[in-house]
């Protein structure tokens, strides 16, 4: 199937399950996140629940009414000088890579994101050999910070966090507007 043929759309509450089996794939076989223990269906609803409840997107690509990937963005740091700046996450179902769907998907979040009034998304990519998350952030026009080398220990190695950035809208040319975000002003620090 190809990107085309997926519905980018907000996720709802019956998602959580199919998320859940999304994500627990990647933390059981994979290095682009680095949690060790698949967290449940009610962990994976408080965390969307946090998401949503801070006014930020959390959305799910969906391909003949499965949803077959999901991508959110969480504030980057809880202090309120980080009010602008918020990290993505972007996981698929194993057998959905290298369709265009992660493409899709970040275009909508990067899209929603500065809706919401960020101004930076910043992708932590876990394992500098995950050359797909590196090469579908590039091609948003996410460029290279620097990588954390050796800073994750998952499947008995050391694993690098590759650090991406983009700036959303006027990005740091102008002040922000406060009022944009202003639930996050009301976190503590």
């Amino acid at each position: 199937m190809n990107p085309a043929s997926c519905l980018i759309r907000h996720s709802r509450s019956g998602d959580i399950a199919a998320i859940t089996a999304i994500y627990t794939h990647h933390v059981l076989h994979g290095t682009g996140t680095f949690e060790i223990d698949p967290p449940t269906c009610s962990d994976m609803a408080a965390r969307r629940d946090d998401v949503l409840a801070r006014g930020l997107p959390y959305l799910v690509a969906e391909q003949t009414g499965q949803v077959v990937g999901f991508a959110y963005c969480n504030w980057f740091k809880p202090r309120p000088a980080y009010r602008f700046s918020a990290e993505d996450s972007i996981y698929l179902a194993p057998d959905r890579h290298g369709r265009g769907l992660g493409r899709a998907l970040l275009a909508e979040l990067i899209a929603q994101a500065q809706n919401a009034g960020l101004r930076k998304l910043i992708a932590v990519i876990g394992d500098s050999a995950n050359t797909g998350s590196v090469g579908v952030h590039r091609s948003a026009g996410f460029t290279p910070v620097g990588i954390l080398k050796a800073c994750g220990w998952k499947f008995g190695r050391w694993l690098d966090a590759v650090l991406m950035e983009k700036a959303l809208g006027v990005g740091d040319s102008q002040p922000p507007v406060e009022q944009a975000i202003q639930t996050r002003n009301n976190q503590p620090s």
